[in-house]
């Protein structure tokens, strides 16, 4: 039997008790009551009849009123014969009172009273015999419901007993065998036998703990085995790794790290983080959750090294379960971009004078002491000088860079309107957008102020959103180009949106650092990470701001905001 249909049949059964002790109750006071209303209504009344009757004879006026009272008195015992001989002593007394009016003879006053006292004989009787009858009741249901309640407490108390350990006792082995489960011990079994729902749970609990040691066992070494496989590739990256668990105790340390932070990794792991950054003041710096920019300069492999910081979070379902710190070597970025600084400088102050020579040598073509030029040769000489004159302009662009890298950043402010800076950009790179079939939309309205800036580094930054919008964007795409007056009060909002395949958030705030690029899934990334990080320096210089707003597979756009004039 199900255990749904004991516990039907147990309240069923308490349901029944209840229902017989209250119907028995009722139907025994129920016929008390009927016995008592007989006394009162049968016997009483008609007491009550003789003594309103007495009371008239008493009294021995006999105006016309008591005659008339006496008559409905009588009248009404008449309608109440209950009792034997109550009929004829009530018609005796009809007769002699009937008499009585006519003669008005004192005898039948006597007459009269000896009826009343034998109808009130019958009726005192007959109240006697009806309240020995009432007692003799009471006494027959107190004791059938004494027995009654009896029988039903001592099954209702054997109910209570039994009822409550049969559901609780399997229960109670539940209980147990869960919390030998949480513990991580799969060997109790409940030794439950019914055919209800407890059996089928202990059934169900007793294959989940056969399926829990079973998975134990059979993957404990797997699971130690990638833990030590995973171990070995950490300690051979070439990357400081530091693994962190929810409450910042160290979980794992590669060698890398441990030999960079001079801490022995056998020791710390297991410790509390912040303790052992008391007296390191490397992994001090590298707890501390402020982001920046700026990469870190430790002194490792015998020489002064650079290394950005990444930390990852590590979470599941929403719940964080620790964090992981990757220290990057970028050294050879950073040597790099020192080389190309060197290089630009010098190739700039070395270009600017062959430059010269030619602009002079040209001024002395055109001058007509050394002789006329044909048309062919006036158009060559203007060519050259076209020419000169754009290798001047590059060379002031390679000193510009060579400017912001080395903090020395000199800007040429004047008000210039967002077509001056839009137009040159985008013809610029038109060539390169048409080999991709892309179209590269403007939308600059007739009526925006113009802005406070340095044209040709606001050029340039607009030249690196596009050259990168262009080359992350699919074949046959769009580009947007828009300039519009922005929330803030005298600002414009310059933006390129491409149709890419978007930025992780959890990288979009570090696409301006230098030297960092979004991973790409192991695809060849070009450029060192440098041109967004150059734009940020450009604009911030010129009081803007700079941004960027990405959806994974909706593209991103790249915007930044210089003031009005």
């Amino acid at each position: 039997m199900k255990l749904k249909a004991k516990l039907r049949l147990a309240l069923g059964f308490l349901f029944v008790v209840i229902l017989l002790l209250g119907g028995l109750g009722a139907w025994y006071l129920q016929k008390l009551s009927q016995e008592a209303q007989g006394v009162l209504k049968d016997n009483y009344i008609s007491l009550e009849y003789a003594r309103t009757m007495r009371g008239i004879i008493d009294e021995n006026s006999w105006k016309s009123e008591d005659f008339q009272s006496f008559n409905q008195a009588l009248f009404q015992q008449e309608q109440n014969i209950t009792e034997p001989g109550e009929g004829e002593s009530t018609r005796q007394v009809r007769s002699h009172f009937n008499a009585f009016r006519t003669t008005r003879d004192s005898t039948r006053i006597g007459l009269i009273n000896k009826q009343l006292n034998t109808i009130v004989q019958l009726n005192m009787q007959s109240i006697f015999q009806k309240n020995e009858q009432v007692k003799k009741t009471a006494d027959e249901i107190y004791s059938y419901l004494v027995f009654i309640a009896t029988f039903c407490a001592l099954i209702a108390f054997s109910f209570i007993i039994n009822f409550p350990r049969y559901i609780s006792e399997p229960i109670q082995q539940l209980t147990e065998g869960l919390r030998e489960i949480t513990r991580k011990n799969y060997e109790p079994r409940l030794g439950v036998e019914r055919n209800d729902e407890l059996g089928e749970m202990a059934k169900a609990f007793n294959q989940m703990a056969q399926k829990l040691d079973e998975y134990e066992h059979s993957s404990l070494a797997r699971v130690l085995f990638e833990k030590r496989r995973t171990e070995t590739i950490i300690n051979q990256m070439n990357d400081a790794i530091i693994g962190l668990d929810e409450h910042n105790h160290l979980l794992f340390i590669n060698s890398v790290a441990a030999t960079m932070l001079g801490l022995d990794a056998v020791q710390i792991v297991g410790r509390y983080a912040p303790d052992i950054a008391l007296k390191n003041d490397l992994l001090r710096s590298l707890l501390n959750d402020e982001p920046t920019a700026k990469p870190l300069k430790i002194f490792a492999n015998e020489r002064e090294s650079y290394f950005s910081k990444e930390t990852f979070e590590v979470t599941n379902d929403e719940k964080r379960l620790g964090q992981v710190i990757v220290l990057k070597n970028i050294t050879p970025f950073h040597d790099l971009d020192l080389a190309k600084t060197n290089f630009i400088a010098t190739i700039s102050h070395e270009l600017k004078t062959p430059i010269s020579s030619i602009k002079m040598s040209l001024k002395l073509l055109e001058n007509d002491r050394i002789g006329e030029l044909n048309d062919e040769q006036k158009l060559l000489v203007t060519q050259i000088q076209e020419d000169s004159q754009r290798l001047l302009k590059i060379t002031g662009e390679l000193l510009d860079l060579s400017q912001v890298e080395t903090g020395n950043l000199q800007l040429n402010f004047r008000n210039v309107s967002a077509s001056e800076i839009v137009t040159p950009a985008v013809e610029a790179l038109q060539f390169f957008a048409s080999q991709k079939q892309i179209d590269i939309q403007v939308q600059i309205p007739s009526t925006l102020p113009l802005v406070q800036a340095d044209s040709d580094k606001t050029t340039w930054v607009l030249l690196n959103f596009l050259s990168n919008a262009i080359r992350h964007s699919p074949e046959k795409s769009i580009i947007e180009v828009e300039v519009k007056p922005n929330s803030k009060a005298n600002y414009l909002e310059f933006s390129v949106k491409d149709l890419g395949k978007g930025i992780d958030p959890k990288y979009q705030q570090r696409v301006f650092e230098r030297y960092f690029q979004v991973p790409s899934n192991g695809q060849s990334k070009a450029g060192t990470g440098l041109g967004l990080a150059i734009s940020k320096e450009f604009i911030e210089a010129q009081k803007g701001n700079i941004g960027v707003e990405s959806e994974i597979g909706l593209g991103s756009r790249f915007w930044f905001q210089l003031p009005t004039a």
